[in-house]
C-alpha cells in the first residue's frame, strides 16, 4: 500500500518536478493536472522573481537557482515524510524500543526488563542489539544504552554503570594455570579478547595490562571473539582469562562459575550511558526511570 504523505503544497510539487524533470510526470505522481502543477511552479517563480526551470519539449530542467532551492526542498520533504511516518508508527505501535550492544542486552538489560514487565504486564518492550555502535544515536529507538565517555553523548545522557573491570576465569582454568599472584603472570596464559572493527572505547587486555606495567599484545594461544557473550561463554568453558565488567558478570561471580583473579580497574568517566529520546514519555519514561533506579 502506498504511503500517505502530508500535504506540503508547493514544496511537494516543486520536489516532484525537480526529481522527475517533467511537469507531466510530476502531475501523474501527485494526482494533479499538468496545468495545476504549472500554476504552482509559476507562483513560486513569481514570488522569487527567478526562473527555476529551463522548459523545453524534452522536459523541465532545473536552473542554477532551481538547483539550490531543490536541494533544500528535497531534504526538507524527506525529513517531514520521515517524521510523519515516525508519528504514525508510534501511534500504531506504542512499544518501547531500546538500542544497546549484545553483551549489555544479555547480561544486564534483559533480566531487568523482565522484572519491569512483571510490574507492568501491558508494557511492550523491544530490545534492538547490535555489535556496531557507529550510528546508535541515530536509530529509530526511544533510548540507547551504550558504552563510552561523557563527551561522547548529549547532556541528557545519564551514567548507568561506570566502567569497573576485573580479570576472571573459570575454577578449572585457575586450577590448571594459577594461582595468579601478580598481573605479570597473565602474560603467560591464554587470554580471551573482545574484537571490534572500531577503536575500542572500553578497556582491552593491552590497556588493562599496561596499567599494571605489563606489555603484551594478542599472541598465539589467545582467542578473539566478536561479542561479549561469546567471551563469557569461552571463559566458562575454561578457554582463557577474560576481562569481566562489573554489572555484566555479577551473576557468574555470585554463582561461582567465574572467579575474580586480579585487581579491579575503575574509570568513572566511562561506562554504560542511558541516552533517552527527547520525546520519551509515559511508559517509556517510567521504564527509563526504573532502570536508573536499578543501578
Amino acid at each position: 500500500m502506498a504511503q500517505r504523505h502530508l500535504d506540503l503544497g508547493w514544496l511537494r510539487t516543486f520536489d516532484a518536478v525537480g526529481r522527475l524533470g517533467s511537469l507531466t510526470r510530476a502531475a501523474q505522481e501527485l494526482g494533479l493536472t499538468q496545468p495545476a502543477v504549472t500554476y504552482q511552479i509559476r507562483r513560486v517563480e513569481e514570488q522569487l522573481g527567478l526562473s527555476l526551470f529551463h522548459r523545453s519539449q524534452g522536459g523541465s530542467r532545473l536552473t542554477e537557482a532551481g538547483e539550490v532551492l531543490f536541494r533544500a526542498v528535497r531534504a526538507s520533504v524527506e525529513r517531514i515524510d520521515d517524521a510523519a511516518q515516525e508519528t504514525l508508527r508510534k501511534a500504531r505501535d506504542p512499544a518501547i524500543r531500546i538500542f544497546t550492544d549484545y553483551g549489555f542486552a544479555a547480561f544486564w538489560l534483559m533480566p531487568r526488563v523482565a522484572d519491569f514487565r512483571r510490574l507492568h504486564p501491558k508494557a511492550e518492550v523491544h530490545i534492538v542489539a547490535s555489535q556496531s555502535l557507529e550510528d546508535e544515536l541515530e536509530r529509530d529507538t526511544d533510548a540507547a544504552m551504550v558504552f563510552g565517555a561523557r563527551g561522547d553523548f548529549p547532556p541528557s545522557a545519564k551514567l548507568l554503570i561506570p566502567e569497573r573491570v576485573v580479570p576472571v576465569c573459570a575454577p578449572g582454568f585457575l586450577e590448571r594455570y594459577g594461582p595468579f599472584d601478580d598481573p605479570a603472570q597473565f602474560a603467560n596464559v591464554p587470554l580471551l579478547h573482545l574484537e571490534t572493527t572500531e577503536k575500542a572505547r572500553w578497556l582491552t587486555w593491552a590497556t588493562w595490562l599496561a596499567a599494571h606495567g605489563v606489555a603484551r599484545e594478542p599472541e598465539q594461544g589467545d582467542l578473539g571473539l566478536n561479542t561479549y557473550g561469546f567471551v563469557i561463554q569461552a571463559a566458562l568453558a575454561e578457554q582463557g582469562l577474560a576481562l569481566g565488567w562489573i554489572g555484566l558478570v555479577d551473576h557468574h561471580l555470585a554463582q561461582g562459575g567465574l572467579i575474580q583473579v586480579g585487581p579491579e580497574i575503575t574509570r568513572h568517566d566511562r561506562g554504560y550511558w542511558l541516552v533517552p529520546s527527547p520525546s520519551a514519555h509515559g511508559t517509556t519514561a517510567a521504564l527509563l526511570d526504573w532502570l536508573i533506579n536499578e543501578t
